[in-house]
């Protein structure tokens, strides 16, 4: 608990927390994202949607169970900077937080409930190496505290320190991640459903390849996947005109 004399309350004073998204002064350390922040963040609103944009693109690659993003990747710059800060600028907090808050979206829906574990898509361990952790592990940490199951980090691993996928087109995308997951702990994953956890999808070729790796690869599981940031648009989720 917090007093007025408390060293906690002390720094809470000379160094109040902000939001990561418009860096107004907030007014718990429990707080992440301000209100006025919440109240515009750009939700898909796809994990209580069985047929979403996200199902259908990895459908095409893959049998999954379900799948969704949190937020729309190019909707909110202030967002999207959020999250580059998690991935390029080491603000590995702000992935755990938004994990939590996407984690209880995800609990309060229904099509989520049998979830018996979360594994984030591995980095490889010279990536780690470099950036100092795997951002998507942390996002997946915060999911599986708000579900209150398990998070496995190391049943699936990255063997191969492929070239990044920024500026490459789909084909070339899908082709960087061939071949470049293993699963270390199969038994670990066997009879569970799984949900694999990453920070953004644009082609959606490094997690439909983490997936297949796993679906290959273990015994009667069922896989879906949740992404924190979506690369598509609103406008995926709306029915089209009729000619």
């Amino acid at each position: 608990m917090l007093t007025h004399n408390s060293p906690a309350m002390f720094l809470h004073v000379l160094f109040p927390p902000s939001c990561p998204i418009c860096g107004t002064s907030l007014d718990s350390a429990a707080q992440f994202v301000c209100e006025e922040c919440r109240r515009k963040a750009p939700l898909t609103h796809t994990a209580d949607k069985v047929a979403n944009p996200i199902v259908r693109q990895l459908w095409r690659e893959m049998h999954i169970t379900h799948a969704c993003a949190f937020l729309y990747f190019a909707k909110s710059p202030r967002y999207r900077d959020a999250i580059h800060a998690f991935k390029y600028r080491h603000k590995w907090r702000y992935a755990y937080q938004f994990g939590e808050w996407f984690g209880a979206e995800l609990k309060a829906s229904p099509i989520y409930a049998d979830i018996d574990v979360v594994v984030p898509v591995p980095l490889h361990p010279f990536k780690i190496m470099e950036r100092g952790y795997n951002q998507s592990e942390y996002l997946a940490r915060g999911i599986a505290k708000a579900l209150g199951v398990p998070c496995i980090t190391r049943a699936v691993r990255r063997t191969r320190h492929n070239p990044s996928q920024t500026s490459k087109t789909a084909e070339e995308r899908k082709q960087n991640v061939k071949g470049i997951f293993r699963v270390a702990q199969p038994k670990r994953l066997a009879h569970k459903h799984i949900l694999l956890v990453d920070d953004v999808m644009t082609s959606g070729a490094t997690i439909a390849s983490c997936g297949r790796t796993i679906l290959d690869n273990t015994f009667d599981t069922q896989l879906s996947i949740a992404t924190l940031a979506y690369a598509g648009n609103d406008e995926d989720n709306k029915p089209k005109k009729k000619e």
